[in-house]
């Protein structure tokens, strides 16, 4: 009998390419993943792995073990939330990952909530970026998923997936309070042509956002500096070193040397929950996602009164 645990680290090993990834993706040591291998080595009387440089590669008949792992773990996970479903009750583990915005300004109100419906059931949270949040959901690393695309640049999402929309995030554009359109109802982006701007690290979702819709509007990007937390961006610009396209979630207090103003055309973000289609019949999944829907409407009626 195959270990599901060992195969679960030999098709990790295959999916992300080296035993420090799958380590990284299982929350285990390297150490822990090589142990099961050999183990499973052990179990199938088959070499799984040779060495290659530093590393190692998997061999042709690790490669196919792999190959029929992730059809057997597929089956288990339905299995284990049919069985879910059956009984009803809201138990177990979920392991989810959440943007930073969403993990500061969604999560803590929706984990609250949960905890106190459901008190057996144990959710595991980590902040990562949307793509890798995404891929791993897709992966079966993760149960459940909060990502972020932006309206006029959406993110393709993989077969096998389901989601839900959690909200419309509006964004504005912050100026310093001394910048001459500071004091405007609404603006183009055109007409800060020639301004510097905030912005988050590149190869980030924000980032690539910015720069992608700014050369939209004719603009060439200057930026001036890089945070990947809004509020460090509103400190920013509070200090008068260029602008920055602020979404409503990720506000938290406004510092005084800073004014918001809405944009025209309106730029917005998209938020949304992830899971795999084959574990939508979990009652625990059906209950978080209910808890963010909650979380999320509170949020945007607070904005309604603002």
């Amino acid at each position: 009998m195959l270990d599901l645990n060992r195969l679960k680290a030999l098709h990790a090993v295959h999916v992300y390419g080296s035993v420090g990834a799958a380590a990284d993706a299982l929350m285990v040591t390297p150490s822990a993943v090589s142990q099961q291998i050999a183990k499973l080595e052990r179990e199938t009387g088959a070499r799984l792995v040779e060495r290659n440089g530093r590393g190692v590669r998997l061999t042709d008949a690790a490669g196919l073990l792999a190959e029929h792992a992730e059809r057997i773990l597929a089956l288990v996970e339905t299995a284990e939330a049919d069985f879910e479903a059956l009984r009803g009750e809201v138990v177990g583990r979920l392991n989810v990952a959440s943007f930073a915005t969403a993990t500061r300004g969604l999560m803590p109100g929706a984990l609250v909530t949960l905890r106190k419906r459901h008190p057996d059931l144990w959710i595991q949270l980590m902040e990562r970026e949307p793509e890798r949040v995404l891929r791993d959901v897709a992966r079966g690393e993760l149960d459940l998923g909060v990502i972020q695309d932006w309206l006029n640049r959406p993110m393709a999402m993989p077969e096998g997936l389901s989601r839900a929309t959690l909200l419309d995030d509006i964004a504005d554009v912050a100026v310093p309070a001394g910048h001459p359109l500071a004091g405007r109802k609404e603006l183009e982006l055109a007409e800060l042509n020639g301004d510097r701007w905030i912005s988050s690290s590149p190869g980030t979702v924000c980032h690539d956002w910015l720069v992608f819709t700014l050369r939209n509007a004719s603009l060439e990007p200057v930026i001036a500096c890089m945070a990947d937390e809004y509020p460090t961006q509103l400190a920013l610009v509070a200090a008068g070193l260029g602008c920055a396209i602020v979404p409503r979630l990720g506000r938290d207090c406004v510092p005084e040397g800073v004014r918001l103003v809405p944009l025209l055309p309106r730029q917005s973000r998209r938020i949304y929950a992830v899971w795999r289609t084959d574990a939508a019949r979990r009652p625990a999944i059906r209950a978080l996602v209910e808890a963010l829907t909650e979380t999320s409407r509170t949020q945007e009626n607070s904005w309604a009164v603002s």
